[in-house]
Protein backbone atom coordinates (compact mmCIF):
# COMPACT_ATOMS: atom_id res chain seq x y z
CA UNK A 1 0.00 0.00 0.00
CA UNK A 2 1.73 3.68 -0.90
CA UNK A 3 2.52 5.10 2.55
CA UNK A 4 4.17 8.27 2.17
CA UNK A 5 4.62 10.56 -0.67
CA UNK A 6 8.37 12.60 0.19
CA UNK A 7 7.41 15.94 -0.52
CA UNK A 8 10.59 17.69 -0.85
CA UNK A 9 11.20 14.85 -3.84
CA UNK A 10 7.80 15.48 -5.66
CA UNK A 11 8.27 17.42 -8.69
CA UNK A 12 4.73 18.23 -9.31
CA UNK A 13 4.71 16.06 -12.96
CA UNK A 14 1.82 14.63 -12.13
CA UNK A 15 2.80 11.41 -13.75
CA UNK A 16 1.97 8.89 -10.64
CA UNK A 17 -1.98 10.66 -10.33
CA UNK A 18 -2.34 9.37 -14.04
CA UNK A 19 -0.46 5.98 -13.40
CA UNK A 20 -2.46 4.94 -10.47
CA UNK A 21 -5.66 3.07 -11.37
CA UNK A 22 -7.46 3.49 -8.93
CA UNK A 23 -7.14 7.17 -8.21
CA UNK A 24 -5.28 6.80 -4.99
CA UNK A 25 -2.95 10.05 -5.65
CA UNK A 26 -4.47 13.40 -6.73
CA UNK A 27 -2.36 16.77 -6.89
CA UNK A 28 -2.46 18.93 -3.84
CA UNK A 29 -3.29 22.86 -3.63
CA UNK A 30 0.78 23.35 -3.20
CA UNK A 31 1.24 21.57 -6.96
CA UNK A 32 2.55 18.54 -5.25
CA UNK A 33 1.13 14.86 -5.21
CA UNK A 34 -0.85 13.92 -2.45
CA UNK A 35 -2.43 10.72 -0.70
CA UNK A 36 -6.24 11.07 -1.78
CA UNK A 37 -7.30 7.40 -0.63
CA UNK A 38 -4.83 5.60 0.44
CA UNK A 39 -7.38 2.25 1.15
CA UNK A 40 -7.87 2.39 -2.15
CA UNK A 41 -4.44 1.54 -3.17
CA UNK A 42 -3.72 -2.06 -5.15
CA UNK A 43 -0.27 -1.87 -4.31
CA UNK A 44 0.38 -2.41 -8.11
CA UNK A 45 3.32 -0.36 -7.35
CA UNK A 46 2.63 1.74 -10.86
CA UNK A 47 3.22 4.69 -9.06
CA UNK A 48 6.21 3.77 -8.02
CA UNK A 49 7.71 3.41 -11.80
CA UNK A 50 6.14 6.17 -13.22
CA UNK A 51 7.51 8.28 -10.47
CA UNK A 52 10.96 9.54 -12.08
CA UNK A 53 11.51 11.39 -8.67
CA UNK A 54 11.38 8.45 -6.89
CA UNK A 55 8.98 10.72 -4.57
CA UNK A 56 7.38 7.72 -3.78
CA UNK A 57 7.10 4.87 -0.98
CA UNK A 58 4.39 1.90 -1.79
CA UNK A 59 5.13 -0.85 1.07
CA UNK A 60 3.92 -4.56 -0.11
CA UNK A 61 1.41 -4.76 2.84
CA UNK A 62 -2.30 -4.41 1.14
CA UNK A 63 -4.81 -4.69 3.49
CA UNK A 64 -3.61 -1.97 6.09
CA UNK A 65 -1.31 0.77 5.93
CA UNK A 66 1.65 0.31 7.95
CA UNK A 67 2.50 4.05 9.02
CA UNK A 68 6.07 4.83 7.39
CA UNK A 69 6.97 8.19 7.77
CA UNK A 70 8.94 10.07 5.46
CA UNK A 71 12.08 9.95 7.27
CA UNK A 72 11.47 6.05 7.43
CA UNK A 73 11.00 5.99 3.70
CA UNK A 74 14.30 7.99 2.94
CA UNK A 75 16.23 6.28 5.43
CA UNK A 76 15.32 2.91 3.68
CA UNK A 77 17.75 3.02 0.49
CA UNK A 78 14.26 1.54 -0.95
CA UNK A 79 13.28 5.21 -2.80
CA UNK A 80 13.62 4.09 -6.55
CA UNK A 81 14.63 0.53 -6.30
CA UNK A 82 11.71 -0.77 -8.64
CA UNK A 83 12.10 1.78 -11.12
CA UNK A 84 15.88 0.71 -10.99
CA UNK A 85 15.14 -2.85 -10.51
CA UNK A 86 13.07 -2.91 -13.28
CA UNK A 87 15.00 -1.23 -16.17
CA UNK A 88 12.89 1.74 -16.30
CA UNK A 89 13.58 5.37 -17.50
CA UNK A 90 17.37 5.98 -16.36
CA UNK A 91 17.98 2.50 -15.78
CA UNK A 92 17.15 0.91 -18.82
CA UNK A 93 20.44 0.80 -20.25
CA UNK A 94 21.85 -0.94 -17.10
CA UNK A 95 19.01 -3.19 -15.91
CA UNK A 96 16.74 -5.14 -18.63
CA UNK A 97 13.29 -4.10 -18.48
CA UNK A 98 10.70 -7.15 -19.18
CA UNK A 99 7.52 -5.36 -19.18
CA UNK A 100 7.22 -4.56 -23.07
CA UNK A 101 6.13 -8.79 -22.46
CA UNK A 102 3.26 -7.88 -20.95
CA UNK A 103 1.52 -6.69 -24.06
CA UNK A 104 1.13 -10.32 -25.40
CA UNK A 105 -0.11 -11.04 -22.33
CA UNK A 106 -3.01 -8.41 -22.27
CA UNK A 107 -3.74 -9.12 -26.26
CA UNK A 108 -4.53 -12.25 -25.56
CA UNK A 109 -7.04 -11.82 -22.69
CA UNK A 110 -8.75 -8.93 -24.66
CA UNK A 111 -8.93 -11.38 -27.56
CA UNK A 112 -10.29 -14.09 -24.83
CA UNK A 113 -12.81 -11.47 -23.51
CA UNK A 114 -14.21 -10.81 -27.02
CA UNK A 115 -14.42 -14.58 -27.76
CA UNK A 116 -16.41 -15.10 -24.38
CA UNK A 117 -18.54 -12.13 -25.08
CA UNK A 118 -19.43 -13.53 -28.31
CA UNK A 119 -20.30 -16.77 -27.60
CA UNK A 120 -22.48 -15.80 -24.65
CA UNK A 121 -24.21 -13.45 -27.20
CA UNK A 122 -24.96 -16.31 -29.28
CA UNK A 123 -26.30 -18.68 -26.38
CA UNK A 124 -28.57 -15.71 -25.36
CA UNK A 125 -30.01 -14.98 -28.93
CA UNK A 126 -30.10 -19.11 -29.15
CA UNK A 127 -32.51 -18.66 -25.92
CA UNK A 128 -34.67 -16.39 -27.20
CA UNK A 129 -35.20 -17.95 -30.36
CA UNK A 130 -36.45 -21.02 -28.65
Amino acid sequence: MIEVVIEERCDGCGTCVDACPSDVLRMGEGGKAVIAAQADCQTCLLCELHCPADALFVWPEIEQPVGITAAQALASGQLGAFRRDSGWGEHAGTFTNQHWRMGAIFERARLMAIELAAAKSARSEEGSTS
